[in-house]
């Protein structure tokens, strides 16, 4: 077991926010999982496979780019399947048509990235940080690592990729970001896994934990009412449009924050084809948005990511979050998303919720009203077994200032540190329930928000 304590972070004072690190920073709405034309399909009659142009989706990038913009996003990461000898489009055909959407929407904040074909497991956003090799970091990448592409005639789907890979992208002198997609989509049950197990992304985190630094917690392909997120096994479906990993309290994710593990969560829109013109998606921003704390600046952007300064949404629930947590004396420094806070065992904690409601209706003409939000706290257990706190809130236990709506808890600090994270929705079910058939994701609206660490000073003698 981890300790919650990273001595290398830093708790910021709220305080300091006008001159300090937090200095022009704001929400800023973005996706990462966005496919275009070049997400191609293939011609497997000729040798090698020949590409053919919009077979996933038949959006170029310049479209995608001015929809996210229309829905409000400051920011979108271009993420196109790979396949056999894609390296080549990446290199040819989707760079030029990425620079070329930056010309056309200066506005939006584009990045360069791919849906990586993870070796011996699914798939997982590569997010590739801006510089001069933007271009032939991801292509190098791609043609080294990828699932579905050969090296030397040879499709290489084993861990030990997936673990050189990440050892690549660590050593890169700009590296990039890995978010895992629709983490239990191949599961076969409640804490059943498929192609991706916890095992394999505390191994993943372990080789690279400043490039893989987190999962989607909402899955995209949300517009589809038949399977929502693509879950198709009904036994293992999401809950309230979020993966399982995100919402079970003490499941996958909650395991891996207890053991101190720095491991954030997105929502994203997966976009292909939208619903409008016959497809099962919403555009980028539509539906589903991952905000940011940052500067609108891709290096800051990208810098909140990799320090979990966000929130996930869906419906335009809430466009600004605040979650504290300080010594409830008084004389402690505050944290927040992302940051770890020192306090002594037993000691009060005083931690503030705070929510913003959008003045304006979301894209299906609605002002979604806020009905509960919760409280999660988890410990570490002496036996590695995460220990798990629910404090439920209604409208009645929380005070509103304008479209802000905020609760605080006084709580006792767990002996072995804790994490703190929230979430909330339009609907009553403090616990998100399992999402069924025909069901109308726009009734059934979430957010939730990344973790702030409480550490004790406490270290696992069994610690590695």
């Amino acid at each position: 077991m981890r300790s919650l304590f990273l001595p290398a972070l830093s708790v910021l004072l709220l305080s300091a926010c006008a001159t300090g690190p937090h200095a022009g920073r704001s929400w800023q709405a973005g996706d990462h999982h966005v496919h275009s034309e070049w997400s191609v399909d293939w011609d497997r009659s000729t040798s090698p496979p020949t590409p053919i142009r919009g077979g996933d989706s038949p959006y170029t990038r310049s479209r995608n780019a001015r929809q996210a913009l229309a829905f409000g996003l400051s920011w979108m990461v271009h993420t196109d399947h790979g396949g056999p000898g894609h390296s080549a489009v990446t290199r040819d055909h989707a760079w030029p048509a990425l620079q070329q959407a930056r010309r056309e929407v200066p506005a939006l904040i584009q990045f360069n990235g791919m849906e990586f074909d993870v070796p011996a497991a699914e798939h997982a956003s590569l997010i590739i940080a801006p510089s001069a090799r933007e271009r032939d970091d991801l292509v190098e990448i791609e043609r080294r690592f990828s699932r579905n592409e050969p090296v030397d005639g040879v499709q290489r789907d084993d861990a030990q990729t997936m673990l050189d890979a990440l050892a690549h992208m660590r050593a890169l002198p700009a590296p990039p970001l890995v978010f895992v997609n629709h983490p239990s989509r191949t599961a076969t049950g409640v804490g059943q896994w498929g192609d991706v197990e916890p095992d394999e992304l505390r191994a993943w985190h372990d080789a690279a934990p400043r490039v893989l630094v987190g999962m989607e917690g909402a899955p995209g392909h949300q517009a589809i009412r038949s399977e929502r997120g693509l879950y198709r096994n009904s036994a293992a479906p999401t809950f309230g449009g979020f993966d399982q990993m995100t919402t079970q309290v003490g499941g996958g994710g909650g395991t891996l924050l207890a053991e101190g593990r720095r491991f954030w969560i997105t929502a994203t829109s997966d976009s292909h084809h939208n619903l409008r013109d016959g497809g099962r998606d919403y555009d980028p921003g539509e539906y589903s948005k991952t905000y940011v704390w940052a500067r609108r600046e891709a290096g800051d952007i990208l810098d909140g990511l990799r320090e979990g300064r966000m929130f996930a949404v869906t419906g335009d629930l809430i466009d600004a979050l605040e979650l504290t947590v300080r010594g409830a004396d008084g004389r402690t420094p505050t944290a927040t998303l992302g940051q770890t806070l020192p306090l002594p065992a037993g000691a009060l904690m005083r931690i503030e919720l705070k929510v913003r409601q959008p003045a304006i209706p979301n894209h299906h003409g609605q002002h979604p009203a806020l009905e509960q939000m919760t409280l999660i706290v988890g410990s570490p257990g002496p036996d590695g077994t995460p220990v798990m706190q629910v404090h439920p809130v209604t409208a009645d236990a929380w005070r509103s200032e304008g479209a802000w709506r905020i609760v605080t808890w006084t709580l006792p600090v767990p002996a072995r540190g804790a994490f703190v994270r929230a979430r909330g929705s339009n609907t009553r079910d403090t616990t998100p329930p399992a999402d069924v058939p025909g069901e109308d994701p726009w009734q059934d609206l979430w957010f939730h928000s990344n973790p702030v660490f409480v550490d004790t000073g406490h270290a696992d003698e069994a610690s590695p």
